[in-house]
C-alpha cells in the first residue's frame, strides 16, 4: 500500500511539473513567482495582454496607425480608464478632440523638424519593426519590441528598444516601460516643446474638467497630485516630480493612474503635461518651454541631441489602481519600483 501512494506522489508531481512548463499563448513561460497569470495572445497586428484569462490591455501596432499604442486599459475589475476615441466605440459624455491622443501612447514632436507627436496621417509614423521577447509567466509577463521612427523622406530617424513588463498588485494593474532611443545615420535634435512625450488619454470621467460633450447633471470628480505636493492640472503643469497620479470617481468608486518616472531616466525628475481636458504625460524634455512658460528668470534649453549611435533611456511606471491612494502610499510605492531594474 505504501508502495502505491508513492507511486502515487511521483505521478503527481510529474503531472504538475508538465503543466507549470507548459508554453503560454504567443511566447514562452516564465518559471515562478506569485500573483495571476499573465499570458499573451498574438494576432496579425496586436497583442493582447491577459491576466488570468482577463483582458488588461492590448499593444495595437498596425501599418496604418501612426504610432502603436497600448488600448484599451483596464484596472483589476475591468474599468476602462483609456478614453475610446478615436480607436473604439462612441462613448457618451467623451469629447473627440486631439484625435492623436490615443490610449497610452509614447512620442514626441519636432525630432529633426518631424512631427512625431501631432501627426494624424503617415508620414511620419513610429513603426513596429519586431518583437525581442514574449515571456508569459505567473506575477509578471515580459514583452520587448524592436521600432523605427520613420521620417517623411521615409528614412529612419531612431530605433526605439521597449521593454514592457505587466504586473498586478493589491487592486493595481501594472506596468514598467524601459525605453531606448538611438540615433541612427545622423545627428538627432529634440527641440523643447510641451508635445510629449510618455502619455494617456483618459476616459472623460477621469478629467478635472467638465466637457461640453457631458451627461447633464454630471460634476467633475477627477485631480491630479504630485510627489511635489502640487495639486489639479493648473499646478502640475510645467513642474518638475518624481510621480503624478489622477483620481475620480465612477459609479460611487475611485479610481486612478500614477505615472512613475524612474531615476535613470533622461532630465529626472520629469517635467509634466498635465491637461484638465484629459491628456496625462510626462515630458523630460520640454525643459526650456516649460520654464519660459512659467515665467522664470532663466530658461534652460535642453535640446536633448544625440550623435549617431548613441542612446537615450526614458523608464516609467503606470499604476491603474483601484480605491483611493495617498501620498505616503505612493512613495512607498515608487520607492519599490526604484529597486526593480529599468
Amino acid at each position: 500500500m505504501a508502495e502505491k501512494l508513492m507511486l502515487l506522489a511521483v505521478l503527481l508531481c510529474l503531472a504538475v511539473s508538465q503543466v507549470s512548463c507548459a508554453p503560454q499563448a504567443g511566447g514562452q513561460r516564465r518559471r515562478g513567482g506569485i500573483g495571476p497569470e499573465v499570458t499573451f495572445v498574438k494576432s496579425y497586428d496586436k497583442v493582447d495582454v491577459m491576466m488570468d484569462g482577463e483582458l488588461f490591455t492590448s499593444y495595437l501596432f498596425g501599418r496604418e496607425l501612426t504610432k502603436p499604442v497600448l488600448f484599451p486599459v483596464r484596472t483589476p475589475s475591468g474599468v476602462v480608464v483609456t478614453r475610446s476615441y478615436p480607436l473604439g466605440e462612441r462613448v457618451e459624455g467623451e469629447s473627440e478632440d486631439h484625435a492623436h491622443h490615443m490610449g497610452v501612447f509614447f512620442t514626441y514632436d519636432r525630432v529633426n523638424d518631424e512631427r512625431f507627436w501631432n501627426n494624424k496621417e503617415i508620414p511620419p509614423q513610429i513603426r513596429h519593426v519586431k518583437f525581442k521577447e514574449t515571456t508569459s509567466g505567473r506575477g509578471e509577463g515580459r514583452l520587448s519590441v524592436v521600432m523605427e521612427w520613420i521620417g517623411r523622406n521615409g528614412r529612419a530617424v531612431l530605433q526605439e528598444d521597449r521593454t514592457m513588463v505587466f504586473l498586478q498588485g493589491d487592486g493595481e494593474n501594472i506596468i514598467d516601460f524601459g525605453i531606448d532611443l538611438t540615433a541612427l545615420d545622423e545627428k538627432v535634435v529634440f527641440e523643447d516643446t510641451k508635445e510629449g512625450m510618455f502619455a494617456i488619454r483618459v476616459a472623460h470621467w477621469l478629467r478635472e474638467r467638465a466637457g461640453k460633450e457631458w451627461p447633464e447633471g454630471m460634476l467633475p470628480t477627477a485631480r491630479y497630485f504630485s510627489s511635489s505636493g502640487d495639486r489639479t492640472a493648473k499646478n502640475v503643469w510645467a513642474r518638475r516630480a518624481k510621480w503624478v497620479a489622477l483620481e475620480g470617481e465612477k459609479d460611487g468608486r475611485t479610481f486612478g493612474i500614477a505615472i512613475l518616472n524612474h531615476s535613470s531616466s533622461v532630465n529626472y525628475p520629469t517635467y509634466w503635461h498635465a491637461r484638465d481636458y484629459g491628456l496625462f504625460s510626462a515630458d523630460p524634455l520640454g525643459q526650456g518651454y516649460f520654464q519660459k512658460a512659467r515665467k522664470l528668470d532663466t530658461c534652460e534649453y535642453l535640446n536633448l541631441t544625440l550623435e549617431p549611435g548613441e542612446k537615450a533611456h526614458f523608464g516609467f511606471r503606470m499604476i491603474f489602481y483601484e480605491g483611493p491612494r495617498t501620498k505616503e502610499q505612493l512613495e512607498r510605492r515608487f520607492a519599490e519600483y526604484l529597486g526593480r531594474k529599468n
